[in-house]
């Protein structure tokens, strides 16, 4: 049984069936504005697939599945020029930029539904070695429906990135939400696992909290991170804080409790003072303090307005998932269908 081990590379022919059987892959990429690399990229992903079938690794239907996510440059036109009869390549177009998590969950599904036995997700940028594919195959063929990624290290990341993923990290440990550290969205999962996933409602998706929840047996496969070829990474700042703070807000309620603990500890300090006042003034030792009441009203007016923006952020939330609104469009499919290209 697999358990959240670390597989590697010198352990698959020694743990792997001797007689493997090729698995029905879908490989699933998000894109977003990323035509200075996409045509080399999915050049190399279609020779790797042909090595992988040579290999048993894959059956000869196994496909490459891109989901463009409302980009604006040439993106969905060069993935158009791939999905061609005989190609491994498949695409699908969001009607709007909707996310990263958006778009792969699309992905997923559209795999799910068409019968993929194992799907892996994975940046189109090729940062994540695709080379591990051959070990996420392992570990599933050991019994794993869920195969993490992990990186062996951070040192293409900035400075900033590599601190600031360290303490998140140990952020969402301490508020209670089990991520895997130095993990990333490059992930194996069977078909049960997918059809799990597929039933949670939520909007907000944050598919790194959620796949642990699943509850199926894991492993863990170490791969490295490279540079990128060309072209710059559109998984901005401002767009990792908003993954970040979905990950809070939707898998922790601590920060609401530590909001109301916060407040008790207001209201108790505030109760010392108002003693502390009554006897000064009793022994006639009251002193004006203009100094003290002003830093006083600036510390309980910052912690009010900081508190409420929390709860209002949950509020918030609840409001969006209320709605039901569905999570995207699809705006175009080009899907092999019996051997034939067919655009939906």
């Amino acid at each position: 049984m697999v358990n959240n081990d670390i597989i590697r590379e010198e352990e698959i022919s020694s743990k792997g069936p001797q007689n493997k059987k090729p698995c029905y892959l879908y490989l699933v990429l998000p894109v977003y504005n990323e035509e200075e690399l996409l045509e080399e990229n999915i050049g190399i992903l279609q020779n790797y697939y042909r090595v992988l079938m040579a290999a048993g690794e894959i059956r000869e239907d196994s496909r490459i599945l891109l989901v463009d996510d409302g980009s604006k440059d040439r993106s969905w036109e060069i993935i158009s020029s791939f999905c061609s009869a005989g190609s491994v390549v498949e695409g699908l177009k969001l009607s709007r930029n909707e996310g990263q998590q958006t778009a792969l969950y699309a992905g997923m599904k559209e795999a799910c539904e068409l019968g993929a036995e194992v799907v892996i997700t994975l940046d189109v940028d090729l940062q994540q070695d695709i080379h591990a594919i051959p070990r996420f195959l392992a570990a599933y063929r050991q019994g794993a429906d869920i195969v993490n990624g992990k990186r062996t290290s951070r040192e293409t990341d900035s400075f900033f990135k590599r601190h600031s993923a360290s303490v998140y990290y140990k952020c969402m440990k301490w508020l209670g939400c089990e991520l895997l550290p130095d993990s990333a969205d490059y992930r194996l999962m069977s078909a049960r696992a997918l059809e799990a996933l597929m039933q949670y409602g939520e909007s907000d998706l944050f598919i790194r909290g959620m796949v642990p929840t699943l509850g199926f047996r894991s492993a863990i496969v170490e791969f490295d991170v490279h540079e990128r070829t060309a072209g710059s990474t559109k998984f901005t700042l401002g767009k990792m804080l908003s993954l970040a703070g979905a990950g809070i807000t939707s898998f922790s309620t601590r920060p609401i409790r530590l909001v109301f603990l916060l407040g008790l500890l207001v209201l108790l300090t505030s109760g010392i003072m108002m003693i502390h006042i009554l006897v000064d003034y009793l022994h006639n030792n009251a002193v004006s303090g203009w100094s003290s009441i002003l830093a006083s009203i600036w510390l309980l007016g910052g912690i009010a307005i900081f508190s409420i923006g929390i709860v209002g952020e949950y509020v918030g939330r609840a409001y969006m998932e209320s709605k039901k609104r569905p999570r995207y469009f699809i705006e175009e499919k080009k899907i092999h269908k019996d051997k034939d290209d067919t655009d939906l």
